[in-house]
């Protein structure tokens, strides 16, 4: 996965660098010059945070903005490379290390009658680091229209933007009981690689995404950028949070060779259920509608590489 991502930016770099080989110079003002080719190189900070069987608010689960827990954000960071031709497209090359997380527990002021009380009785909790590379195409359409040759025509300060691309994520769902954390995923708590359930494969913990989102890019200066930019990933898992299907037999895990303390925890992971109540083997535990998804909003400090002139 991530080759490809990595022969595919090459072979794109090379062919914006190939056709620009003798690279026509604009003056961007007095002091500094403005290639058709422009790299970019630049810092991150923001929020992440994640949509998932887990939490959310009342009634029915609902989609992006109406379901997602704003209290579960947390820091994120990273660094980005950008190579951009007149300014209108641009090839991005970023790294970005953050963190997801949801709970039931959140739903605990809802009434016994909604619908979304089955959540908050569930009783379960999920975190997990995200380690993310990924290469995005940038595309400016107030750009595409300057004639960069016209001396009295001046670019906009601003540019609002659009990106999408392919990614390459790391993740490890656990469970926080009191002060420690459980890694979910070798537990099979849906029964994902028992014998008994051949659907059900082990899901890996290195996956591919595919993110798009929209930003803002400002100019402070011919060096520095400053940019405001949300990007939402769709994922290929349902598994973000280890939380899809449905409830199994517990008697598996001693069948399927669980013992010690793998055993116990699965065992206590089985189902946690807070009301007394136990949904039977093949009871809802999650719905496999729709995978798990995460996204950002970041502020972005780049400097530009231009030449300045002589």
């Amino acid at each position: 996965m991530k080759r490809s991502v990595f022969l595919i930016i090459t072979i794109v770099a090379l062919t914006f660098f190939s056709k620009n080989a003798s690279a026509q110079y604009y003056f961007y003002d007095e002091n500094y010059y403005d290639q058709a080719v422009l790299i970019e190189v630049g810092a991150s900070i923001g929020a992440m945070n994640c949509l998932t069987d887990l939490g959310g608010k009342s009634g029915i689960g609902k989609g992006f903005i109406k379901d997602f827990n704003s209290g579960k954000s947390y820091i994120t960071g990273g660094i980005y490379a950008n190579v951009s031709y007149k300014n209108a497209l641009g090839l991005r090359l970023e790294f970005c290390n953050g963190k997801v997380s949801a709970d039931d527990q959140v739903l605990s002021t809802v009434s016994s009658t909604d619908i979304a009380r089955f959540r908050y009785n569930r009783n379960l909790n999920f975190q997990s680091s995200i380690k993310e590379y990924s290469a995005m195409l940038e595309v400016h359409p107030m750009m595409l229209f300057i004639d960069w040759e016209a001396r009295d025509q001046e670019a906009p300060k601003y540019s609002p933007y659009l990106l999408g691309g392919i990614g390459s994520f790391s993740f490890n769902p656990q469970l926080k009981d009191g002060n420690r954390l459980i890694d979910l995923q070798p537990l099979s708590t849906e029964g994902q690689g028992l014998k008994e359930y051949p659907d059900r494969p082990v899901y890996k913990l290195k996956q591919s995404n595919y993110p798009f989102g929209l930003g803002l890019r400002y100019e402070i200066s011919p060096i520095i950028n400053l940019r405001g930019e949300f990007v939402y990933r769709l994922l290929t898992t349902d598994y973000l949070d280890d939380v899809s299907t449905n409830y199994i037999d517990p008697t598996l895990y001693a069948l399927n060779g669980f013992t010690g303390t793998k055993l116990e925890n699965a065992l206590f992971l089985n189902n946690r259920e807070s009301n007394g109540q136990k949904t039977a083997p093949g009871g809802k535990r999650g719905s496999p509608t729709n995978n798990d998804a995460y996204f950002s909003f970041n502020i972005k400090l780049g400097v530009n590489l231009r030449q300045r002139i002589r």
